[in-house]
């Protein structure tokens, strides 16, 4: 082939394929070709209207290009748009969802109109990287039209793809305001998420590897395995599993946006340091409501025995984490105001019961050690193998005797006087 034939430009490459194509197809083939035909003509529309070309649409798969990386995340954004109104009205699990990536590089354009080179490979694997109904971009889209667009780019880090030789910055693209906008599709029931718990819920960060060694890498990874691990066996705290927090590895991560993503109240986060034969372990714990540091510790340790120090680092941290966490569970409890003072008021009353039950059956509870509210003393017990008092003058028969007082040596049972609230002590 003539080079004559072949024309190397720059371009904006889109590739999209359907998310779970065969399970689709295996329920439902008619209403699975029906609906990929509907998608094909939305991607031609929104392709055409943006100054771009259909390459191709081979099987569930779209390969496009655009003059402009503006065109092209425009139209991608459009596209996603358009087909979530229509799927509005589909079940959940029937529902056709494209992943869409785009790459903005040289492409080797021939005569037929087909389109090779390094930039179609790059936008697949970004495509990859989508999430079902999502967009992908590489960081040449970014940087080209992130003043020129109200779309929002969340940082997904570099990451290393199949047959790409350099770690490729991959960011997510979605339009904040059209989310904020209740649309067709938001009056269909969500998909079951997570359930709500009632108890404090956490997340451990991959813990950052500072040494510069990559062979410390694992090191990092086995404490914080070990950290989830070991927290998971309190039943009153909600852990986040090792695939969900795993997935922020390598990421710039803002703790309070990571917290929303997962749904947690708590985040912990750490970096490992070598330095010769010792080895520095950092880590934190985060109130992700406020972005608030509740503790911090430092563990400095001599690099003799590297499985030792991790069981000994993570035995630490996981006796401290559980207190600190439930301490900040009850102040963020007493910081919520009362919408109900009847309830309140209940509430208080409770406690009173209960203080008052528990100091009458709390055993080896004298007359000499209870709470007193008169300035006259306190009249100490009788002494166990003392000589009866006996009754007073008048008493009945058959009606028991009263106990008259005894006169004591003032050594024996000191009163002491007080003109408020006094505890009296019998030595």
């Amino acid at each position: 082939m003539s080079e004559s034939q072949i024309r190397q430009r720059l371009a904006a490459i889109l590739v999209a394929d359907v998310a779970g194509y065969s399970r689709l197809m295996g329920c439902d083939e008619c209403g699975t070709v029906a609906n990929l035909e509907g998608a094909r003509s939305v991607f031609r529309a929104s392709v055409e209207s943006h100054q771009g070309r259909v390459i191709d649409m081979a099987g569930d798969s779209v390969l496009a290009i655009y003059e402009t990386a503006t065109g092209a995340v425009a139209s991608a954004l459009a596209i996603q748009h358009e087909l979530d109104e229509r799927a509005a009205q589909v079940a959940e699990d029937c529902r056709m969802r494209f992943r869409i990536g785009i790459h903005l590089g040289d492409v080797m354009e021939k005569t037929d109109g087909s389109v090779f080179g390094d930039g179609v490979n790059i936008a697949a694997r970004l495509e990859a990287l989508a999430e079902p109904g999502g967009i992908t971009v590489s960081d040449a889209v970014q940087c080209a039209i992130r003043n020129r667009m109200s779309a929002t780019f969340d940082d997904l880090g570099a990451q290393r793809v199949k047959n790409i030789a350099d770690p490729i910055r991959a960011y997510k693209v979605y339009d904040a305001a059209r989310l904020a906008v209740p649309t067709a599709a938001a009056a269909v029931p969500a998909a079951p998420g997570r359930e709500r718990v009632d108890k404090p819920q956490i997340a451990v960060l991959p813990f950052l590897n500072m040494s510069g060694d990559a062979e410390q890498e694992f090191f990092a990874d086995g404490i914080t395995e070990d950290i989830i691990t070991e927290l998971s066996r309190f039943r009153d705290l909600f852990v986040i599993s090792r695939n969900s927090s795993f997935k922020y590895k390598g990421q710039a991560v803002e703790v309070q946006k990571f917290a929303r993503e997962l749904g947690v109240n708590y985040v912990v986060e750490g970096s490992v340091r070598k330095v010769g034969k010792r080895v520095r372990i950092t880590v934190q714990l985060i109130d992700a409501e406020n972005d608030r540091h509740i503790w911090a510790e430092r563990y400095d340790r001599d690099l003799e025995d590297i499985f030792a120090i991790r069981d000994e680092v993570t035995t630490a941290i996981v006796a401290t984490l559980p207190g600190r966490v439930e301490a900040a569970a009850r102040n963020r409890a007493a910081r919520n105001p009362t919408e109900n003072m009847a309830a309140y008021e209940c509430v208080l009353t409770a406690r009173s019961c209960i203080t008052a039950a528990t100091a009458k059956t709390t055993p080896g509870r004298s007359a000499c050690s209870s709470v007193r509210s008169s300035s006259t003393p306190a009249t100490p017990t009788r002494t166990p193998g003392r000589p009866a008092f006996s009754a007073r003058p008048g008493s009945t028969a058959g009606a028991k005797a009263a106990p008259r007082r005894r006169r004591r040596s003032p050594t024996r049972c000191a009163p002491r006087w007080r003109s408020t609230t006094t505890i009296a002590t019998c030595t």
